[in-house]
């Protein structure tokens, strides 16, 4: 599967993304819109995206083909995967899909980049080959893509994909249920709604609220997701901290209307997975190669300015 060519379908901002991505990997790439008239944007935007990557030493030696075509069918013959980038409109993902379901064979897996949209809402019933795949943006910088199966996704089609999208450098995530959102814009959500609250109540400014994620969250995010984190902050891993501040976080929620407590049942879990992934023997260990990775950082931008 991952010799053959993939497909992007809608050549606007996340389309290029996609298109640099793949070709970054060496995979031949093919493009088509329902604008021909988009490709020249949609090449001097890749062309702009491949000189900046190469100012910046992030090119390989070779880079895949990237082919414009103008019918669809020529552009997904063969292709082990179909990544679909139209705009977010159920209507339209539902009709673009059954044209590729017809325009491709039993195997070729049809993944939508929706931000929000569940794939059941436009994807069941065209074989099982229908899934979300949400990436970053832009895939090519960001390298994670969260993988949305539809009830009817077939369990073959969900490992091609994961398959096709790590020969392309990207870390797989999977959404074991259908939400609305996925988790990235959840999380991305969760904060906004946040911020937004903070700038209404007068807390801070909007650019005092960004200071806080530029050199506070976002650095330590960059190295750390929001469990982990708290994890490594409290001796005693995660469960210690949601003992001491569990309760202060349920005030918080409860200002807002949130009323989603830490029960115990949810921070065993969360302790569980956590523990099986650095037992409590090792917390000062990872302490230190969290610090560690934050130095790195910190000096990499200093040496930036």
């Amino acid at each position: 599967m991952t010799d053959r060519p993939v497909a992007v379908v809608g050549t606007g901002a996340i389309g290029v993304g996609f298109l640099v991505l793949f070709a970054l990997a060496g995979v031949p790439v093919r493009a088509w819109d329902a604008d021909a008239a988009a490709f020249d944007r949609a090449r001097a935007a890749v062309d702009d995206r491949v000189a900046l990557l190469g100012k910046h030493g992030l090119l390989p030696e070779k880079l895949g083909e990237i082919s414009y075509h103008e019918d669809l069918a020529d552009a997904v013959a063969g292709a082990a995967l179909v990544q679909e980038c139209a705009p977010e409109d159920v209507a339209v993902k539902r009709a673009l899909f059954a044209e590729l379901a017809a325009r491709t064979g039993p195997e070729t897996v049809l993944a939508s980049s929706s931000s929000a949209l569940v794939p059941s809402s436009f994807g069941t019933g065209l074989g099982g080959r229908v899934l979300g795949a949400h990436p970053g943006n832009p895939p090519y910088l960001l390298p994670v893509v969260e993988l949305i199966p539809a009830p009817d996704t077939r369990p073959e089609i969900l490992a091609r994909a994961r398959e096709v999208y790590e020969r392309a450098g990207l870390k797989p995530v999977l959404v074991r249920r259908e939400v609305e959102g996925f988790v990235f814009n959840r999380l991305q959500g969760a904060l906004l709604r946040e911020a937004y609250c903070l700038l209404r109540d007068g807390v801070a400014s909007v650019d005092d609220i960004d200071e806080v994620v530029r050199s506070g969250l976002g650095l330590r995010w960059s190295v750390l997701g929001p469990f982990e984190t708290v994890d490594l902050n409290t001796r005693g891993g995660i469960e210690a901290h949601a003992a001491r501040m569990g309760p202060a976080y349920a005030r918080m929620g409860a200002e807002r209307g949130q009323h989603d407590p830490w029960t115990d049942d949810l921070v065993a879990l969360a302790t569980e997975q956590r523990r099986a992934l650095v037992p409590l023997s090792e917390w000062d260990a990872r302490v230190s190669w969290r610090d560690e990775r934050l130095m790195r950082l910190r000096a990499a931008l200093r040496r930036e300015g």
